[in-house]
């Protein structure tokens, strides 16, 4: 009997900076997050504090483009998906490896800032990829 491996991440947090998007040559829509998620601890005093948890997460397709029009900093968001592992060599010849989440499903928790929601979907623009071998996935 084969055994069953699960491979499944849901975080609620907070953007921690307005989404990048990129389009490839092919047409695919890549959204970049960067997703906080506070864990409460015990500190040595015993008092509860937040410490902090910082995660990358890439979005594709309709639902990235979708990401990037309507999140901005600070929006707290529901991230359903699975891990990533990655690695790759930079020009220097440094080896890298990278741990990030790919998601299925983005869901907005919070209404956005009627004074951030325009200038972050403006800011967002569109980048054409041009060579997607520098991307480390």
């Amino acid at each position: 009997m084969a055994t069953q491996h699960i491979n499944r991440v849901t975080l609620t947090g907070n953007l921690t900076r307005d989404p990048e998007l990129v389009t490839t040559a092919g047409g695919l829509t890549i959204c970049k997050l960067g997703l906080a998620v506070n864990a409460r601890r015990k500190n040595q005093t015993g008092e509860w504090e937040d410490k902090p948890n910082f995660f990358d997460v890439t979005v594709f397709g309709a639902q990235g483009e979708n990401a990037g029009k309507y999140l901005a900093k600070g929006r707290a968001v529901a991230i359903d998906g699975k891990l990533d592992w990655s690695s790759w060599e930079t020009p220097d010849g440094q080896k890298r490896t990278k741990v990030q989440i790919i998601a299925d499903q983005v869901q907005y928790l919070s209404a956005p800032d009627s004074q951030t929601a325009a200038p972050a979907a403006a800011a967002s623009s569109r980048l054409p990829v041009t060579d997607t071998d520098d991307i480390p996935f």
